[in-house]
């Protein structure tokens, strides 16, 4: 499984904590293996693919040492890691993990206003489900203004992929916006 999330962390990266929806994936399979692999990345089409669950192809991995599960080969930065403790009383699930093992693999570049927005734009992505259409469209359309002044290419194709993923689902949506 590949998920973007946004872990709450501290210097030094020893334990962070993670809070997904106990529908997603990611709760699953913690809650089961009670092990993983958190990645640093600056890889927005990565992120937003993760984001969306269309992949075309898989990003190259390879095995953890410390944890059975997988490192991305192309991550900035990795950190397996072990639960320690999992509160899945609230809708959000809260879940403290251990680093056990880390690895870099390359530079941080960073995050430009075009790679910003599509990180905004994939967040928008994930909220189809309960945000009015109107709004979704109205905050990607504002984003679409960074993406048109800053973007490469591959911010460009993160956002057009967003984009026609929103459409799609509010398309196939039968409410009433």
């Amino acid at each position: 499984n590949i998920s973007p999330m946004g872990p709450e962390v501290e210097t030094p990266l020893t334990t962070f904590v993670l809070k997904p929806y106990q529908t997603s994936r990611t709760y699953q399979n913690l809650k089961r293996t009670g092990e993983g692999v958190l990645h640093v990345t600056d890889d927005v089409e990565l992120i937003a693919r993760a984001a969306i669950n269309q992949f075309d192809d898989l990003p190259a991995t390879f095995p953890a040492e410390a944890v059975n599960g997988l490192v991305l080969a192309d991550a900035c930065r990795w950190y397996a890691f072990r639960v320690a403790s999992l509160d899945d009383r609230q809708e959000r699930t809260r879940i403290e993990c251990e680093v056990v093992d880390e690895g870099r693999i390359r530079d941080f570049f960073g995050f430009n206003r075009a790679k910003h927005a599509v990180l905004e734009a994939a967040i928008l992505a994930t909220r189809t489900k309960f945000l009015p259409q109107f709004d979704v469209e109205e905050q990607l359309a504002r984003l679409r203004i960074a993406v048109d002044k800053t973007a490469g290419l591959n911010e460009r194709k993160a956002f057009e992929i967003l984009s026609e993923f929103v459409k799609a689902e509010y398309a196939s949506d039968d409410r009433t916006n």
